[in-house]
């Protein structure tokens, strides 16, 4: 699109203006966007150090070692095979305990 520097420009106190409207539609548009968030659903969320959490119940599946695993016996992970970093008999050090 062309230019034509040759038209009236805007004076200060248009530009003004236009920048007041234009920071009331922005202020009424960021109220509408909000959403309220209810305090007690918040709160209930949040898990705080040294919480009591006797009262909670925890189910995992424990799977026995596989045969292409090894427990490590430095930190006593078990890992994939592709881990192991050096093998001392029946001792397996993984990558991340060797280095």
């Amino acid at each position: 699109m062309a230019t034509d520097y040759d038209s009236p420009r805007k004076t200060d106190d248009e530009m003004s203006e236009d920048s007041l409207e234009e920071l009331k539609a922005r202020r009424a548009d960021k109220t509408a966007g909000a959403v309220d968030v209810d305090e007690a659903d918040l709160a209930e969320s949040l898990e705080l150090p040294g919480a009591d959490l006797s009262n909670e119940e925890l189910s995992v599946r424990v799977l026995p070692r596989q045969a292409d695993e090894f427990t490590c016996s430095r930190c006593f992970l078990v890992h994939h095979r592709s881990q192991l970093a050096k093998q001392d008999g029946n001792q397996f050090v993984c990558k991340e305990c060797a280095a």
